[in-house]
């Protein structure tokens, strides 16, 4: 199970939004089969479709 606080906890780096949906797109080519979003993302260019987007990203769509 990936929760993005856990990517969010671990990834310091992240510096945009964009940057979050890469490292998603990463994290599920490592073979994660599900994903939780239980935060909303720091960042000040979050999206107001920010879930829609990260499930993409996750599901590679």
């Amino acid at each position: 199970m990936l929760w993005l606080s856990e990517v969010l906890m671990q990834n310091h780096d992240l510096e945009t939004f964009e940057d979050l949906v890469a490292r998603i797109e990463e994290e599920s080519r490592r073979g994660h089969i599900h994903f939780r979003m239980d935060v909303r993302p720091p960042f000040s260019d979050t999206p107001e479709d920010w879930e829609d987007r990260l499930e993409a990203a996750f599901s590679g769509r």
